[in-house]
C-alpha cells in the first residue's frame, strides 16, 4: 500500500470511530444541549472532538457500573454481611430529617443510631485525630484520599502506617490517579514492600475501558478497625496545616465518627477497592461496638458518584434546599451550580429563607473563579447573600439547614462534584452537632466580606467575557 492508501485508511478508521461515538452520545446523553454539542463536534471537527469526548465526554463511569453488576460471587456476600450488621443498628429517619426518607433508598445504609461525632475545624485538629486512629488500630486501616503528597504530612502518614504494619495491622490504601499524580513511586513502593495494599483508583489506565479521566475519586476516608472513621474536606498534605505560603491559613472542616455509621464508610471503601483491585479484603468487617449510654447520635452516610443510576448528588442538594424554611447556609470553595440548583436557591429566597453562600476570596483555581463570577452575580441579583472568606483560603464543604441538620463531606457545589466525582457526605440531625456547626459558620461569616452587586460589577469588560467563556466549561469544572 502507498502512503496515500495508509492515510486514507487512517482517516476512514478515524471517522468511523467518530461516528461510533455519535451513536454512543445518542444512547447515553444527559441533556439535549450536550448531545447536540458533541454530535456537531464529532461530525464537523472529529480530530478535535473525538479525543475530547473520549477524555471528558462521558458522564457515567461505565466501568464502575459494570463492576457492580458482576460482583455477585465476590463482593456481594460481604456487602450482604455489612448490610445485615448495620440493620441491627439502624434507626428510623429522625423527624428533623424526614425529607431524607425518599433519598435513603438510593444508599446501601440508612440512618444508624448510637454514633459519636466530633467536628474538626482545621488541620491542627484533624491530623492528630487521624494519626491517633492509625496508632490505635489493632486489626486494619482503610485509607482513601483524592490527594496524597510526599511532603512532611505525607511522610508522617507513611511512617505511621509502617509502624502499624510492623505490628501486624493490615493496611489498604486507595488514592486517586489525578489528584495524586505527583505522588512518588518511592513513596508507594516503600509501603508495598512493608506489606501494605496500595492501589490507584484506576481512572487512568492502559486499558481503554478504564481510560475515563473525567472521573475523580474525590473522597477522603479513613477507617480504623471498623470503629473509628474520618471524612471531610482535608486531603494528605501540609497545606491543610497552613504551611503553603500562598494559601495560609487554610480553613477546612473534617468529621470524626465512632459507632455503626463507620460501617457505612467501610462499605463505600469496599466498593471502591473492589473496582480498583478486583479483590475483597479478608477482614473482620463486623467489630463489636459498645452502645453509648445515652443512645448516641443518628448519622446518615451518603456516597454519590458518576456510577449512580440517577444524579443522586443533585437530588440530595435539591432536597436540602427545598426543605429549608428559615436558614440555608452553604460553604463551598467552588460555586458553579447548574440552573436547576440556582433556581432552587432563588425559590428559597422567595420563601423567606436566609440563604447564604460562603466562598473563598482567594481561589486556588482561576478557571473555576472565572466561571463562578457569573453565578455569583446571578445569585446576588436573586437575593442570595454571598460572602467571600478573607482570613485565608476556605476549602470546607458544609451545609446547615434550619436548626434541623448539618452536612459535612467532600462535595463542592459544582457540576464535577454533583455529577462526575465520587464523593461522600455525612448528614447530622443531632441538635448539639447542628448548633456546633451553626456557631462555626457564624464565626466564618465574621471572617468574610459580604458581596454586593455594585462591587461585583466593577470588573472590566474583558473579565466579563472571560467569565462568560469559562462558564461554558461549567459541566467539567
Amino acid at each position: 500500500m502507498t502512503s496515500f492508501d495508509w492515510l486514507a485508511l487512517a482517516l476512514t478508521l478515524f471517522y468511523g470511530l467518530a461516528l461510533y461515538n455519535v451513536l454512543h452520545v445518542l444512547q447515553h446523553y444527559r441533556t439535549a444541549q450536550s448531545a447536540i454539542g458533541w454530535i456537531t463536534g464529532l461530525i464537523a471537527f472529529p480530530y478535535l472532538a473525538l479525543p475530547l469526548y473520549l477524555l471528558i465526554g462521558r458522564y457515567r463511569f461505565e466501568g464502575y457500573v459494570a463492576s457492580r453488576r458482576t460482583d455477585d460471587q465476590n463482593l456481594r456476600p460481604v456487602l450482604d454481611e455489612l448490610a445485615e450488621y448495620t440493620a441491627d443498628h439502624a434507626c428510623a429517619v429522625p423527624d428533623t430529617a424526614r425529607e431524607m426518607r425518599a433519598l435513603t433508598a438510593f444508599f446501601p445504609v440508612g440512618f444508624t443510631q448510637g454514633n459519636r461525632s466530633r467536628l474538626l475545624v482545621n488541620g491542627a485538629q484533624a491530623f492528630p485525630e487521624l494519626f491517633a486512629a492509625i496508632e490505635e488500630a489493632q486489626d486494619y486501616i482503610l485509607l482513601e484520599f483524592y490527594i496524597v503528597r510526599d511532603d512532611n504530612i505525607g511522610r508522617r502518614l507513611s511512617e505511621a502506617l509502617l509502624q502499624r504494619l510492623k505490628a501486624g495491622v493490615s493496611v489498604y490504601f486507595l488514592y486517586d490517579d489525578i489528584g495524586s499524580a505527583w505522588l512518588s513511586r518511592r513513596y508507594i513502593r516503600r509501603l508495598r514492600e512493608a506489606g501494605a495494599h496500595v492501589r490507584s483508583f484506576n481512572t487512568v489506565s492502559k486499558r481503554p475501558k478504564r481510560f475515563q479521566i473525567n472521573f475523580r475519586n474525590h473522597r477522603k476516608i479513613l477507617v480504623a478497625d471498623g470503629r473509628v472513621g474520618l471524612l471531610g474536606g482535608m486531603n494528605i498534605g501540609q497545606e491543610y496545616l497552613g504551611l503553603d505560603p500562598d494559601f495560609t491559613p487554610w480553613r477546612d472542616t473534617h468529621l470524626s465518627l465512632r459507632g455503626p455509621a463507620v460501617q457505612a464508610l467501610q462499605l463505600v471503601f469496599l466498593q471502591d477497592w473492589y473496582w480498583s483491585a478486583n479483590t475483597v479484603p479478608s477482614l473482620n468487617w463486623k467489630p463489636v461496638i459498645p452502645e453509648p449510654q445515652d443512645g448516641g447520635e443518628a448519622v446518615l452516610i451518603l456516597p454519590t458518584s458518576a456510577a449512580d443510576l440517577q444524579d443522586t448528588a443533585v437530588l440530595f442538594y435539591m432536597t436540602l434546599i427545598q426543605s429549608a424554611r428559615r436558614r440555608l447556609w452553604i460553604a463551598s470553595p467552588y460555586f458553579v451550580p447548574d440552573q436547576a440548583l440556582m433556581s432552587a436557591l432563588s425559590l428559597a429566597v422567595l420563601r423567606g429563607v436566609d440563604v447564604r453562600i460562603l466562598i473563598p476570596n482567594k481561589p486556588d483555581n482561576r478557571l473555576v473563579q472565572w466561571a463562578a463570577y457569573t453565578h455569583v452575580e446571578q445569585a446576588l441579583e436573586q437575593g442570595v447573600k454571598v460572602y467571600s472568606y478573607i482570613q485565608g483560603f476556605m476549602h470546607q464543604k458544609v451545609m446547615l439547614v434550619d436548626d434541623r441538620y448539618a452536612c459535612v463531606g467532600t462535595a463542592n457545589l459544582d457540576n464535577r462534584s454533583l455529577r462526575l466525582n465520587f464523593e461522600v457526605t455525612s448528614l447530622l440531625p443531632d441538635r448539639q452537632r447542628v448548633e456546633e456547626v451553626h456557631r462555626m459558620l457564624e464565626e466564618d461569616f465574621r471572617c468574610a466580606r459580604p458581596e454586593n452587586l455594585g462591587r461585583w460589577r466593577k470588573v472590566s469588560r474583558a473579565y466579563r467575557l472571560l467569565s462568560r467563556a469559562a462558564r461554558l466549561l461549567g459541566p467539567i469544572l
